[in-house]
């Protein structure tokens, strides 16, 4: 099994900043293709924020709405990702997801899984 770990949610005001960490680990985890951080709102579907490629890879996605204001970063040799999120504004606030991508001990032949971490709540007040 392969569980992830986030750090870092927590209250800010408008214009603040936060940063977020999620650690994955487990006997079975093999290797990670990628790691990135989703959000939710009630109501609304999971929309990916940011993610990142591990690896010699160094590709990355960003969404429109939080890009110039939120950076995904890794740290290969710690199978952690980090989310800095600067000029937070009332609308980022929601509950942030880690998702892992990766392959376990079994490697290629039994395809690449996914988990989730349990969520860490960003409330930004204005």
């Amino acid at each position: 099994q392969v569980q992830l770990v986030e750090s870092g949610g927590g209250l800010a005001q408008a214009g603040g900043s936060l940063r977020l960490s999620c650690t994955a680990s487990g006997e079975s985890l093999l290797s990670i293709n990628t790691m990135g951080w989703y959000r939710q709102a009630p109501g609304k579907q999971r929309e990916l924020v940011a993610d990142i490629a591990f690896g010699g890879r160094t590709d990355s996605n960003t969404a429109d709405s939080v890009k110039g204001r939120f950076t995904i970063s890794r740290d290969n040799a710690k199978n952690t990702i980090y989310l800095q999120m600067n000029s937070l504004k009332p609308d980022d606030t929601t509950v942030y997801y880690c998702n892992c991508n990766y392959l376990d001990h079994r490697g290629i032949t039994a395809g690449y899984l996914e988990v989730w971490g349990q969520g860490t709540l960003v409330t930004v007040s204005s």
